[in-house]
């Protein structure tokens, strides 16, 4: 299905916007009037832009139903500054209750049972349950249009922040595991990071992967091996050589048995396993000696019709 932006209207393009681009990282962002008013109001259309100068972008939409402003976006035409507090699992729920539309006199920060704690360098309250916060002032607010959906970006630049030790590793970085954040799906959906779901994987760093074109004609066509699969193997910065130490209990089973495309999905399903378990190296001995056979077995056609 193609769909021709210029022929659906913005309640559609909503829709497909939020569901496609996800997970999103919410922002629970703090702001106050020139009166003192606090407001405390979630975005999803919310991530970080630039490290020097540190700018983290979010955008307050007008509300489709009636072309009005945010709260926050007002606010921050009188007072452009923000705290922006990242949203764990453990406040989730408070978080939800921020998102009601409530009069511009009710404090959310009572509502959603947040303790106001004062922020250093800008004049918006922090959450004081909240494990990380950004203090921040607005550098730029950009109209992208003046009809219902359109987006106020606001670029803020963090002069401050604030991270709950229970969160830091070893080595005084953000350990995920125990900050849980949560994030943004469509409609009512949202994700958990947590060890369920957490995985790994490296950065190319400075090596460069031989990529999909220099992969064996069978690794590349395997009907077994994933599109991921073929990307692990595709990382490395020079195919291994064939180790003859190299040993595997199944692996070995397999190579005594006749030469057919069974065995070679077999040995491809072994390889999978390893690189399931980042075992790069091990799921290339396997496909190597599977490669050797091959050669071997194209050797002999040739010998085959010489006689």
């Amino acid at each position: 299905m193609t769909i021709d932006f210029s022929d659906i209207d913005v309640l559609r393009k909503t829709n497909l916007l939020h569901n496609a681009v996800v997970p999103r990282p919410i922002g629970l962002i703090s702001t106050i009037d020139r009166e003192g008013q606090a407001n405390l109001a979630p975005f999803s259309f919310f991530n970080v832009v630039s490290a020097n100068p540190a700018v983290v972008i979010f955008s307050p939409l007008r509300r489709v139903r009636d072309n009005t402003t945010k709260h926050t976006v007002e606010n921050i035409r009188e007072v452009p500054e923000a705290v922006i507090h990242i949203v764990s699992y453990s406040m989730l729920r408070q978080m939800n209750l921020t998102a009601c539309e409530y009069l511009e006199s009710v404090d959310e920060f009572l509502k959603a049972g947040f303790t106001k704690e004062k922020a250093r360098q800008v004049t918006p309250w922090m959450i004081k349950e909240c494990p990380v916060k950004l203090e921040c002032r607005i550098k730029e607010m950009r109209s992208l249009g003046n009809t219902g959906g359109a987006g106020m970006v606001c670029f803020a630049e963090v002069v401050c922040m604030h991270i709950d030790g229970a969160i830091l590793d070893g080595e005084n970085n953000i350990d995920p595991h125990k900050l849980e954040p949560v994030a943004r799906l469509g409609r009512d959906y949202y994700t958990r990071v947590n060890k369920s779901n957490l995985f790994t994987m490296p950065k190319p760093n400075r090596h460069l992967g031989i990529g999909f074109d220099k992969l064996p004609e069978h690794v590349l066509h395997s009907n077994i091996l994933t599109a991921n699969d073929l990307g692990q193997l595709a990382m490395v910065s020079a195919i291994p050589e064939a180790d003859e130490n190299f040993s595997h209990i199944a692996m070995q089973y397999l190579l005594e048995q006749p030469v057919s495309d069974e065995r070679s999905r077999e040995m491809h399903k072994i390889a999978a396993k390893m690189l399931a378990l980042d075992l790069v190296d091990e799921a290339w001995q396997v496909l190597l000696r599977e490669d050797m056979v091959i050669e071997v077995q194209e050797d002999m056609v040739v010998i085959d019709r010489m006689d």
